[in-house]
């Protein structure tokens, strides 16, 4: 047994690969380096530079490999970025998906782990939001995603493979032991673009919308620990070798405003950083947060880091590390 990890030279991906070596799994990465690094690949896995959509690549590494399982994380995913580019988007992120998903039913691969997104809600109606909500994204990336979970579906059940859908919300901190973590320098996320502003690699924080129907006005979200969510996709491939297909929210069930992120970067840091407030961003909804039941029962699934500070904590020691090993030792993030 094989697990073929796409994009996972990237920041999720490259924690699933130590996951599965931690667990003796043997595993091979498939990632074209647009936004993942090299390095974050343990040297005693073997890589392949290449896109997901060369289904000829993708057939060979899988007959080669013995792959029977393939973990797919390889994607756009910045919002507003999919909203000024939306064509980029479908073509990254369901058509090259689609190529994927065929190639591996075609080579016999029948189990299938897919990282969707809580984008594909949009603004739900109700929160916490559960599976059974009519997905109704605000931008192409929750489209896109959106548009995979469906193409995986019914070349799933055609080809006769399992699959789970895993709806991230958001994600963030690094591996405890510091193996890996989110190195892109100019990353969007919420918490990585704090923990820089503590240390000083950027100028402070922008506040994007402060006129939300939220208690604080700021948007709230739902955020789950990195090695957390690989916890999910490990029970995800156990899963799958005797259950049926599922798509399913990974996230903690409880929520956080942006002014709560940034007061938790503040207080585990202590560093009181400029903070700026600016207008809304297209595509962001104002709140939402995961039903995580069937998740925690389909899949058995505890979380071991269900704390904001944790996340933080973690987060902002894989930037030390990053500045301490030369790699952050870059030019300011203004």
């Amino acid at each position: 047994m094989t697990v073929l990890v796409t994009g996972g030279a990237g920041y999720i991906g490259s924690h699933m690969v130590f996951g599965l070596l931690d667990r003796g799994v043997p595993v091979i990465v498939l990632d074209n380096l647009a936004t993942g690094f090299r390095s974050a690949v343990p040297p005693s896995v073997p890589f392949f530079e290449g896109d997901i959509g060369d289904v000829d690549m993708v057939s060979r590494l899988i007959e080669s490999h013995f792959v029977d399982e393939v973990v797919h994380f390889a994607a756009s995913s910045v919002v507003p970025e999919s909203v000024a580019d939306p064509a980029r988007y479908y073509t990254n992120n369901t058509v090259k998906s689609l190529a994927l998903i065929d190639a591996a039913t075609r080579a016999g691969v029948r189990r299938f782990v897919f990282s969707s997104t809580a984008a594909v809600y949009g603004n739900p109606a109700r929160m916490p939001v559960a599976e059974t909500a009519l997905p109704q994204p605000m931008s192409p990336y929750g489209t896109s995603k959106w548009m995979t979970e469906m193409v995986l579906r019914d070349v799933a059940e055609v080809r006769g493979m399992r699959y789970v859908a895993l709806r991230y919300f958001n994600v963030a901190g690094a591996d405890p032991g510091l193996r890996c973590g989110q190195s892109t320098r100019a990353a969007t996320h919420l918490i990585k673009a704090a923990v820089q502003a503590a240390l000083g690699m950027r100028d402070g924080l922008d506040i994007y919308g402060t006129d939300y129907p939220t208690p604080d006005g700021t948007c709230v979200r739902d955020y789950i620990h990195v090695t957390d969510l690989v916890g999910a996709h490990l029970s995800a491939l156990e899963y799958l070798r005797g259950g049926a297909s599922a798509t399913l929210n990974c996230g903690y069930g409880k929520g956080y405003s942006v002014r709560e992120v940034i007061e938790a970067v503040k207080r585990v840091s202590a560093v009181d950083f400029p903070v700026r407030l600016a207008g809304r961003r297209a595509g962001d909804p104002a709140a939402i947060v995961a039903d995580t039941t069937r998740l925690r029962r389909e899949l058995n699934w505890t979380p071991a880091y269900d704390d904001l500070d944790t996340i933080v904590t973690h987060a902002l020691a894989w930037e030390r590390r990053l500045l301490a090993t030369g790699a952050g030792e870059r030019p300011r993030i203004d």
